[in-house]
């Protein structure tokens, strides 16, 4: 047993050249036990439509400028817009619940509801498994203090490893749902700030909201029991919800901004972020941002702006004017009404540009950034930025030294390219010329669906016919397989005939002649001369050859959806759909 769990929490160790791939909506979280930052998961979307995530571990050494990449047996499955909070109990442990996961051609989306303990001296994934927990969501946030949106409060206690839902009256005042905020924590309690949701009205689309309001979730122990308590009398722990007042200076609204704890200084620190306004239907103006301000905790709570200092100069020194635009110098102004503007501090009125100028090291502005305080370094991964109806995904990495505010340290500059408002063209004619031409030269013996897909039907072959071929590119190739069957199988516009005759995934060969026995004994009827009950022997045995054919898809998209954290009765649900009757859920919480 003791070898079994060896094998089953080996962890391999990798030195990699820089940051992780280009990904949004990972985590980014300061070590507990050490000068580390530790990156997990995230999602990338390509230019052609599909979407990739991850379930990779990365450890960042800033006294040596390097990242290292952990891969354990034992691991939650890919995904996006999880929530990490980190714990100094038992040598180091950072704490993972939820996310969300997409297939490859967006078909199928999941939310997660899973949780999961990254042990840091073992660099090892265990699941916590709990009857009680919170239900399946992305876009939460979780601190450490001792596509619906949610407004309800949960409690994980890090010794009895159990869940609690806080329960309060219908009078007390507490946060509206929403997500995409920020969660501070402080000895007293936690901030709750800078949020996000939509709004919907019956017969017209949901609306964009930016929240501005600031809550402060008091957390104290009851000394006498209190009839009047919101939490279980058993439990000393008493929660309580308070609004702070808006102060009279604050960042402009705005949404998908990050927000780190500078503990050092008791301090909440704020970078970037996008203001849209939807002005109607059909048009939205957005404002991207990289300015940096920081939110005291102590007190009423109160804005700074986190401005760089300039360097003082003996003399006069020349000007320039500014180079053309890219990643990690200023944008010029056009004058253009261009649909999306940037609004960056290190901007001046007049068109030349100081040399010297520390915001002339800023990053570009960015929405959901990854964000991090180190020892009084701030540090700042990837984010995403929009121009026009293109969206970039950025992997450049910054760092600043917060109690000096001298100038921001690119550690790793990005190759992305964006264009000038206007310059973007799209390859989409492009890249379906390019996929037409690659099937129409394939070679390989495809099976065309009703639904139009074509995929290669996996029939057991004799050893010798594979031998040459690496198992794991067979593996590849399965797994692209079932994950475009799994998009076909949603597919509203496929036949009567192709749902009836297509096992669904989740489906065992039981299920699948259960529901489509009428269709097999009467294709047995027209090449049979067989009545009764032999005729629907030679029906069943149609259905079994067409079962036998998609079993390793079959098999393949159960492991997928299994990786994904589905629980049992979700892929019971699932296989019970057909048709494509379960429909589709848009949300990648970009905001």
């Amino acid at each position: 047993m003791k070898r079994e769990w060896e094998e089953a929490h080996n962890v391999t160790e990798e030195l990699v050249e820089g940051p992780p791939s280009r990904r949004a909506n990972a985590t980014l979280t300061p070590c507990p036990s050490g000068n580390y930052l530790w990156c997990v998961g995230g999602e990338f979307f390509s230019d052609d439509g599909k979407a990739y995530f991850y379930n990779d571990v990365y450890r960042y050494n800033p006294d040596k400028d390097e990242w290292r990449k952990f891969v354990s047996p034992t691991c939650p499955g890919p995904r996006s817009a999880h929530a990490v909070v980190a714990s100094p109990a038992g040598g180091g442990k950072l704490f993972l619940f939820g996310g969300e996961f997409s297939s490859l051609y967006q078909n199928t989306f999941h939310h997660y509801r899973d949780f999961w303990c990254f042990d840091i001296s073992t660099h090892s994934w265990d699941r916590l498994d709990t009857k009680i927990r919170p239900s399946a969501r992305s876009g939460h946030r979780c601190a450490r203090n001792a596509s619906q949106y949610l407004n309800d409060t949960w409690v994980f206690d890090t010794q009895e490893y159990k869940w609690r839902q806080i329960e309060f009256k219908d009078t007390d005042r507490k946060p509206s749902a929403r997500s995409g905020f920020s969660f501070l924590s402080t000895p007293e309690g936690i901030f709750y700030m800078v949020c996000y949701c939509k709004e919907y009205t019956k017969g017209k689309r949901p609306v964009g909201v930016m929240l501005d309001d600031t809550w402060f979730l008091r957390m104290s122990l009851e000394t006498s029991p209190s009839p009047s308590s919101s939490t279980v009398s058993s439990d000393p722990l008493i929660l309580k919800w308070e609004r702070r007042k808006k102060p009279s200076f604050a960042p402009h609204t705005r949404s998908g901004c990050t927000m780190a704890l500078w503990t050092a200084k008791g301090m909440g620190v704020l970078f970037g972020g996008v203001t849209d306004d939807e002005r109607d239907e059909e048009s939205l103006e957005s404002v991207f941002w990289n300015d940096l301000y920081g939110y005291q905790l102590a007190g009423n709570g109160r804005w700074q702006s986190l401005t760089l200092k300039k360097p003082k100069k003996a003399g006069r020194s020349g000007k320039r004017k500014p180079a053309a635009v890219q990643q990690g110098q200023p944008e010029g102004s056009d004058d253009d009404d261009d649909a999306v503007k940037t609004h960056e501090t290190k901007r001046p009125e007049e068109p030349d540009v100081d040399p010297d100028d520390p915001m002339l090291t800023a990053p570009i502005p960015r929405y959901n950034a990854m964000l991090a305080v180190l020892r009084n370094i701030l540090y700042i991964y990837g984010g995403i930025f929009e121009r026009g109806s293109r969206e970039y995904t950025l992997d450049d990495f910054y760092s600043i030294q917060l109690d000096k505010l001298e100038r921001y340290t690119c550690l790793k500059h990005s190759d992305i390219i964006i264009p000038a408002e206007g310059d973007e063209s799209s390859t989409d004619e492009h890249d379906e010329d390019t996929e037409s031409e690659e099937d129409d030269g394939s070679d390989d013996e495809t099976r065309v669906d009703d639904a139009g897909l074509k995929f290669k039907v996996l029939i057991e072959s004799p050893i010798d016919e594979v031998a040459d071929e690496p198992v794991d590119v067979r593996r590849h190739e399965l797994h692209a397989q079932a994950t475009a069957f799994m998009g076909v199988s949603k597919d509203t516009t496929r036949s009567a005939e192709d749902v009836i005759s297509t096992p669904e995934p989740g489906e065992s060969l039981a299920m699948f002649y259960a529901r489509s026995r009428e269709y097999w004994t009467q294709k047995a009827h027209g090449v049979s001369e067989n009545r009764g009950k032999q005729l629907r022997r030679d029906g069943f045995s149609f259905a079994e050859e067409r079962y036998a054919e998609y079993k390793p898809i079959l098999e393949e998209v159960e492991k997928i959806l299994a990786e994904a954290g589905l629980d049992e009765d979700e892929m019971r649900a699932g296989a019970a759909q057909t048709g494509g009757g379960g429909g589709i859920v848009s949300n990648r919480n970009r905001r």
